[in-house]
């Protein structure tokens, strides 16, 4: 089994922790679907770990900002910038993503569109096509997505794998074992529907149609799969597959 690491970085909504799990029992329960178990390392309240005990790592989503600086948030920055050095596999999420953006070079802000929220379809690009981790899905799919910043400016040596109408950094990779993507693989459409509900006003003084979005709401199991093919390559490079 390969030390598979969760890296907590905010929590979902309460009546989203209470009916589904928060932000890491969401990434456990997916990964559990293919027998994958994670540790969790809450990095707002505990010590950074050391890269050596740790055969690859996720990101989750938060209700925070990256572009706010927090403390905890700041300290992860030269973390995962060593991570990267030494090819540790990673994969961030939403917050993660934007996170991983700006510590390697990048900038993550509010988008001047707006809130992305909802089930909305990604496409890759041609380097997403060839993609090792991404170049498995169908070239256009459908993925949750709910988020006010953006990774606005990807890093100079970033690749990006996937756009889509509202944003132009859907998916990065920053090395050969290095991604991000803004959407949620670990999103069901229960847990997509909540934070809907959560939503519907700001929602609608953006100009938008919460139950229009809500009434598009699917399953994306292309986009699901990602956790699953992230913690099945990581197992494999640590020759516990």
């Amino acid at each position: 089994m390969p030390r598979l690491l969760i890296v907590k970085t905010g929590d979902a909504f309460p009546e989203v922790v209470e009916a589904h799990g928060d932000f890491e029992a969401l990434f456990q329960q997916a990964l559990a679907r293919a027998g994958v178990s994670a540790a969790v390392f809450d990095a707002r309240h505990e010590p950074l770990p050391d890269l050596a005990e740790i055969d690859g790592l996720t990101i989750t989503g938060s209700h925070s900002m990256v572009s706010n600086a927090e403390p905890w948030s700041e300290a992860l920055k030269p973390w995962l910038v060593e991570a990267r050095r030494r090819n540790l596999p990673m994969l961030g999420v939403c917050y993660g993503h934007q996170l991983m953006a700006a510590a390697f070079g990048g900038v993550s802000d509010y988008h001047p569109a707006g809130r992305e929220s909802g089930t909305h379809a990604v496409t890759l690009t041609e380097a997403g096509l060839a993609d090792a981790l991404l170049g498995q899905l169908p070239e256009r799919f459908p993925a949750q997505l709910t988020h006010a910043q953006s990774v606005l400016e990807a890093p100079g040596d970033a690749v990006v794998l996937a756009r889509n109408a509202h944003d132009a950094h859907q998916a990065l990779r920053y090395g050969p074992r290095q991604w991000s993507v803004q959407f949620h693989p670990e999103f069901t459409p229960a847990v997509m529907r909540a934070y809907l509900a959560r939503q519907v006003a700001a929602l609608r003084d953006q100009g938008q149609d919460p139950d229009a979005l809500l009434a598009g709401i699917t399953a994306t199991p292309e986009a699901s799969s990602l956790l699953v093919r992230f913690a099945e390559a990581v197992a494999r490079e640590a020759g516990t597959a």
